[in-house]
């Protein structure tokens, strides 16, 4: 590693910079890789020497301070408190970092917080499905503030209908239910604990959306076969997007259901796949050999011995942590493309399954069942395009006979 070799780190830096350099080769960096975090690195510790700042001063309003300048000064790579991600989970257990108290909460993010806390530890949700419904509902609960406090109890309905008159105008179907899902959560949980001194969940309006009114777009066979196809399984990156598909498409698995899978989850020698989907509820899948070929191709041959954690899929670039669900949809968007086929993201491969099964003979509470819907009225759409089965509840069509119609 010439270039780090040569990186000049004489600062409050430097009897850290030999350490951070074994740190960055362990978790993936390639060598140019780590030669160019050193290179920033060595930049921002002649700036802390210049500036009079040690270790115990690199304080996150310091290190703001920083990369404004270093913007100013005209660069144009790491610019952002991401960039000195790598350096500061560096530091942080090494005990050189300042311990920065916690800032202050307004009224409004200290009530949104003790509902995000509801949600996870009282109705189990995933820390992803609580985050969007804080989200969704931070606007409305800004309108309540009066100066530094919340007006609660003075809500009514009519600020309710006015405040989703407002937002959903414009958005999308699924977009505009989210906001009125979250927005009557909300309301639930302020007057369950006396916020509200009545439950208004029932004033918010519902959105016009008809279950069941669009079909399941699932890909053909051959569309499928297109899709895996590009997938080049003579590298590392393409056996990990073949296995990835295959459980999209095979077990009907969501994005973020993959993106979870440990390697404790795989049971080999029963052939069992746990899976922890919605709600945190585990259920257990059986694992067909063709998928299961698939990963244990992709872990005996390819997955990082370095990478971080126990995710079963990891990225290719560091640092080599497990995939997201958002990296899961990316495998399946880019797959789309190099088959040339449309755009196309995860779901539509879950999609994919149950038409499958259904297209296999399988009834529909053995699709729910895998797809593990928790209504039949969640699989009821997949009734819909069993098109040989519907034909048997098909009245006959009206025909001209000489004497009238029969």
């Amino acid at each position: 590693m010439v270039k780090v070799l040569r990186s000049i780190v004489c600062g409050p830096l430097e009897p850290y910079a030999a350490g951070f350099v074994g740190e960055l080769l362990r978790r993936g960096y390639s060598s140019g890789g780590a030669d160019q975090q050193v290179c920033f690195v060595a930049h921002l510790d002649r700036w802390m020497l210049a500036e009079g700042v040690g270790l115990g001063g690199l304080s996150t309003p310091t290190l703001q301070r920083y990369l404004g300048q270093r913007r100013a000064a005209g660069y144009r790579e790491y610019l952002s408190m991401k960039a000195l991600a790598p350096l500061l989970e560096y530091l942080s257990p090494l005990g050189v970092l300042p311990v920065e108290e916690p800032a202050a909460l307004g009224p409004v993010e200290e009530l949104l917080e003790s509902y995000r806390s509801y949600l996870l530890v009282e109705r189990g949700v995933t820390a992803g499905t609580a985050r969007g419904y804080v989200d969704n509902v931070r606007p409305f609960v800004t309108t309540r503030l009066r100066g530094s406090a919340l007006d609660l109890a003075g809500i009514s309905a009519a600020d309710v209908t006015g405040f989703i008159g407002t937002v959903c105008p414009g958005r999308a179907i699924g977009s505009a239910k989210l906001i009125v899902c979250a927005l009557r959560s909300l309301l639930g949980w302020l007057y369950l604990t006396g916020q509200l001194p009545v439950s208004l969940a029932g004033a918010v309006p519902s959105v016009a959306g008809w279950k069941l009114s669009s079909l399941a777009k699932g890909l053909e066979p051959g569309q499928l076969a297109r899709l895996l196809g590009s997938c080049d399984r003579r590298t590392p990156t393409g056996r990990r997007d073949y296995a990835v598909m295959l459980l999209l498409s095979r077990l009907g698995l969501r994005a973020g259901e993959v993106a979870r899978l440990g390697l404790d989850d795989i049971d080999w020698r029963r052939g069992e796949l746990t899976v922890v989907g919605k709600g945190n509820r585990s259920e257990k899948l059986p694992l067909p050999p063709d998928v299961g070929r698939a990963i244990a191709a992709y872990l005996r041959h390819c997955r990082p011995a370095s990478a971080e954690g126990r995710s079963v899929f990891v990225r290719v670039h560091a640092p080599l942590r497990g995939l997201t669900a958002g990296g899961i949809t990316m495998i399946v968007f880019d797959a789309a493309q190099r088959a040339g086929l449309p755009k196309m993201h995860a779901h539509r491969l879950r999609h994919t399954a149950a038409t499958a099964m259904l297209r296999a003979g399988s009834p529909l509470p053995e699709v729910g069942q895998v797809l593990r819907h928790r209504s039949v009225l969640s699989t009821a759409i997949y009734a819909k395009v069993d098109r040989d089965a519907l034909r048997a509840l098909a009245r006959p069509w009206p025909r001209i006979v000489e004497d009238g119609v029969s």
